[in-house]
């Protein structure tokens, strides 16, 4: 039977093979591939039917007959036929792009039509007794179809046959023109990169270029009648699910603007099923191109016995329903330091030469296995097993690279602040050195000094308050003695500066004369102060003489700041 409900041709043959009496016993029969179909050929599977109707997957290899042209498989039966004895086997064949858009081009609202050729018999090097042909279509919508042998058709079914005593490698075309409106997607190009931590963690990531190889879609496109209409385009594509594997976490989907919102996540018990919906629905001949990764957890996929590791996980995963993958790339990234790699593949793949990958702390690269394979379907999502050898040691590497660089780092600033790198030394850059650092202290006592004189104002206030005359004596020795330490510290540190050369020690003598004039008003205005309280002086003559003093004394201060300022 043709099952032509999608975009894939699935051809499923059930057969009844018997060895002729009188021959020896056989171990294997041949199954012939039309010539017109060997390049579209993406799976080919048989199985073999028990009395209780298990069933048990036969081992197929591609051979070559002699004098004959095409491609040929050589089955190889569970157990030798006997002569005259039977065995039910079943055949399985899946093709791509064979389903040809008849008008190739449409509009908008106009409903997709395909063509499909095939082969009334079923093509074998084999005589065939008997055989009925069905053709399962995907609409009842049917433009034409041959009619050999007065064929009968029920709504979506066209039966051919029986027909009797077919010759080997017989051949008369089988076409159909129907509707098919499924969605035609087939994936371009996909890179599939597995990448694996012995860490915990194994990162998947799959950019595919994806394409509609329906009818091209002809004139303009119209979103409102598009949203308005339910048969407005009805062979595009707004959405598909993917099926992801159930423990995968921290799912993105972009593309080269960022990231896409569009796409919902459903949490099942045995999958992942995550909606991608693009930023456009793909009518015939649109493209597309998105990136999907996702992590999983190294447990569920890697396996080790001692330094002996094997990483299961499958070649192509789940795009969509019915999908089909032009071409594929398949990188598995191994971690540093994996050696003897040995793939176990479930079928024929093209291993390209291994590459090296470098990340983060990586050292002499990660090994990469490099892997191809064209016009894949569903049936291929199978796993791939990949054996190598690891020593746990170089799980240290790591770490140790971490610890070793912040050591160099501190040990390198440790010597760089400690050490003296100059080449000659610089007598002048060590005088003005020298001379910063006494410049600072002289700033500083000069401070001290003036503050000096705001404290024995406070005295001085307290006096005339209290009238008690030894507030004002202890306030005006403590000012004495302070006083003539700090000036003797600024003197010997004018002295320094003097031995420097610098001619900042002018500038430190004039603020010295300038303190004793500061110095001289302070206890004036004591004296003042104390004749105010004997009655010796009124209250307005001393208010008019203090503000004098005040006045000439900020004078001094202000000069005296201004010279600071410029040290």
């Amino acid at each position: 039977m043709a099952g032509l409900l999608t975009h894939l041709a699935k051809v499923s043959a059930e057969l009844s093979l018997a060895n002729a009496a009188g021959g020896t016993a056989a171990s294997a029969f041949l199954l012939a591939l039309e010539p017109g179909l060997e390049p579209r050929l993406a799976y080919l599977g048989v199985q073999v039917k028990g009395e209780e109707e298990e069933e048990n997957t036969l081992e197929v290899r591609e051979t070559k007959v002699k004098g004959k042209s095409g491609k040929f498989f050589s089955v190889k039966l569970p157990s030798p036929l006997a002569p005259g004895a039977k065995v039910r086997v079943s055949v399985e064949m899946v093709f791509t792009h064979v389903l040809q858009p008849y008008p190739t081009h449409i509009t908008q609202s106009e409903k997709q039509f395909v063509v499909f050729e095939g082969n009334h018999y079923f093509y074998s090097p084999y005589f065939t007794k008997t055989q009925t042909t069905r053709v399962k279509l995907a609409s009842r919508n049917v433009e034409s179809y041959t009619k050999l042998g007065n064929p009968s058709r029920t709504e979506d079914m066209i039966e051919y046959g029986p027909f009797k005593d077919i010759l080997p490698y017989s051949q008369d075309t089988l076409k159909v023109h129907y509707e098919n409106n499924s969605p035609f997607l087939t994936i371009t190009s996909m890179t599939r990169v597995i990448e694996v931590s012995h860490w915990g963690n194994i990162a998947v990531e799959e950019t595919v270029d994806l394409k509609h190889t329906g009818a091209v879609l002809k004139g303009p496109f119209s979103r409102y009648d598009y949203q308005r209409q339910p048969d407005s385009g009805i062979s595009s594509v707004k959405s598909f699910k993917t099926i992801l594997p159930a423990a995968a976490q921290d799912v993105y989907y972009r593309d080269e603007i960022g990231n896409i919102s569009t796409s919902h996540l459903l949490v099942l018990d045995d999958s992942v099923e995550m909606e991608i919906r693009p930023r456009f629905p793909l009518f015939g001949g649109w493209k597309t191109h998105y990136i999907i990764g996702y992590n999983l957890p190294s447990y569920e996929y890697l396996y080790n016995l001692g330094d002996q590791y094997a990483l299961k996980m499958r070649f192509v995963d789940h795009v969509f329903d019915e999908q089909v993958t032009d071409s594929l790339t398949v990188k598995i990234v191994l971690p540093e330091g994996a050696k003897n790699i040995y793939v176990d593949s479930p079928y024929e793949i093209n291993r390209a030469s291994d590459e090296l990958h470098y990340t983060y702390l990586d050292t002499f690269g990660r090994p990469v296995i490099v892997a191809h394979k064209n016009n894949l379907v569903e049936q291929h999502i199978q796993d791939i097993v990949v054996h190598y050898t690891f020593n746990k040691i170089l799980m240290l590497q790591e770490p140790l690279l971490v610890v070793g660089a912040f050591y160099i780092l501190f040990f390198t600033v440790i010597v760089y602040v400690r050490l003296d790198f100059s080449i000659t030394k610089d007598p002048a850059a060590e005088a003005r050195m020298k001379v910063a650092c006494i410049t600072e202290q002289v700033l500083t006592l000069v401070n001290k000094r003036l503050g000096l004189y705001r404290h024995f104002d406070e005295a001085v206030n307290k006096y005339k308050q209290s009238r008690d005359i030894s507030t004002l004596n202890s306030g005006k020795k403590a000012l004495e003695t302070e006083h003539k330490a700090l000036t003797n510290e600024i003197a010997s540190l004018q002295s320094k500066l003097k031995t420097e050369g610098s001619d900042l020690c002018d500038k430190v003598s004039e603020i010295q004369k300038l303190d004793g004039q500061v110095k001289e008003l302070v206890l004036k205005s004591s004296v003042e102060a104390e004749r105010l309280v004997a009655g010796k002086l009124k209250k307005d003559t001393y208010i008019e003489n203090e503000k004098m003093h005040s006045n000439k004394r900020q004078d001094l201060v202000t000069k005296i700041d201004n010279i600071l300022d410029a040290l």
